[in-house]
């Protein structure tokens, strides 16, 4: 029976992962996902889970912890943001190569420099090739339900891949929110008992973990890890089905939201759709024709369902809330263009940069973007690729 609460984000996942009780916590504190350890450390210390809390002297040995623990069979996690991330660079690939089901928390917030300790997305974008899956909240609901569901999927035989579970600094992990909560005995029997087939601390079968690899070898490795990350998508929807039996919410690779007929779609990641829907409500009153789409799983990248959703609409603004420095788009817009260029679906694709460092965005700047879409299909008009929104206009200064 659900029980209904209200929660920060930061606190929904600490609460989630009191639920799981996981064997391994190793954590160092940053913000803003400096209360996930916090209010962990806080429920061990009440007895109220038995989960080993390692306090480390940096995030790269909090990943370096959470990858020998799991090698030893234990189900671990940590959590971390921005340069913590950052620093966990090497452990993140040894996580995903060594296969191991590790769970992270990562709390959104921007990578310096300038020093800045707000949302965008330049943290987990920066890992986005790490070999990591990475799945996206939109409040404070969908972080607690998506960390229940991380273990299924990072454990499932056919996966066996870390998993990242996102949620935007600030905006989620510190505001508060109603939330809907399963209970403690609903979640144990939905996560199961980790039961590793191969572990270092099985004395009936040795293994190697992490050894050197030489040349002969190292494509099947990378081949494989590639496999298991397509495999993903199918478990993940399995995994996100059964949750939807027993919670009533259903989750997806990414939601829909007034795209059924929709000329003109925004697609966006994490809390930002909040506010794209919302401003889609007040435009379909006015008679247009809007969508959103907010992408919940950014690894694996849905190319072919993405471009299958957008083939009916005349356009698309997509929405990046990090910098690739590339000249050309942000990531998820240059991976959506090329889904769309595979599926050889010829829409108008506009790319556009928004939200770095926690820049306001807002309902009139969605207004602004379907407006400009509308007036580029209508008019025949081209549409600058690449735009900031919300940037500060510089003055002109007479001399």
């Amino acid at each position: 029976m659900a029980k209904k609460d209200r929660m920060s984000g930061n606190e929904a996942v600490s609460y989630a992962i009191r639920q799981i009780n996981p064997d391994v916590m190793p954590a160092f504190p940053i913000t803003p996902s400096t209360e996930i350890p916090q209010m962990v450390s806080t429920y061990i210390a009440n007895g109220e889970m038995d989960t080993e809390f390692i306090p480390v002297e940096s995030e790269h040995s909090s990943m370096s912890a959470a990858i020998g623990s799991e090698a030893a069979g234990a189900r671990s996690l940590t959590a971390t943001s921005s340069a913590g991330l950052a620093l966990m660079w090497e452990e993140l690939l040894l996580a995903a190569s060594n296969r191991m089901p590790v769970v992270m928390a990562l709390v959104n917030r921007t990578l310096s420099g300038p020093i800045n300790i707000n949302c965008d997305h330049s943290d987990g974008m920066g890992a986005r090739d790490t070999g990591w899956i990475q799945i996206y909240a939109e409040n404070n609901q969908e972080a607690y339900d998506n960390f229940i569901q991380a273990y299924p999927v990072a454990e499932h035989k056919d996966v066996h891949l870390p998993v990242m579970i996102c949620q935007d600094g600030f905006i989620t992990s510190h505001a508060v929110e109603n939330i809907e909560l399963l209970e403690d005995e609903q979640v144990k029997q939905f996560v199961g008992t980790y039961q590793p087939e191969e572990y270092l601390l099985n004395p009936g079968k040795p293994v190697a973990v992490g050894p050197y690899s030489l040349s002969s070898y190292v494509m099947e490795a990378k081949k494989n890890q590639e496999l298991a990350m397509e495999r993903a998508k199918a478990v993940i929807l399995e995994v996100a089905e059964k949750y939807a039996a027993l919670s009533g919410r259903k989750y997806g690779l990414f939601e829909e939201y007034r795209t059924e007929d929709a000329d003109y779609i925004m697609l966006l990641i994490g809390s930002a759709a909040g506010t794209a829907k919302q401003a889609v409500d007040d435009l379909r009153a006015a008679g247009k024709k809007a969508g959103v789409i907010k992408l919940r799983v950014f690894r694996p990248f849905p190319a072919d369902e993405l471009a299958e959703a957008l083939r009916r609409c005349k356009a698309v603004a997509v929405m990046d809330r990090c910098e690739s420095y590339n000249g050309n788009g942000g990531p998820l817009g240059c991976e959506v263009m090329a889904g769309l260029f595979r599926k050889k679906i010829m829409i108008e694709a506009v790319n556009y940069i928004y939200g770095l460092g926690g820049r306001d965005f807002t309902v009139n700047d969605v207004y602004g973007i379907f407006e400009e879409l509308e007036d580029a299909i209508g008019n025949n008009r081209p549409v600058e690729q690449y735009q900031y929104i919300g940037l500060r206009k510089q003055e002109a200064h007479s001399e």
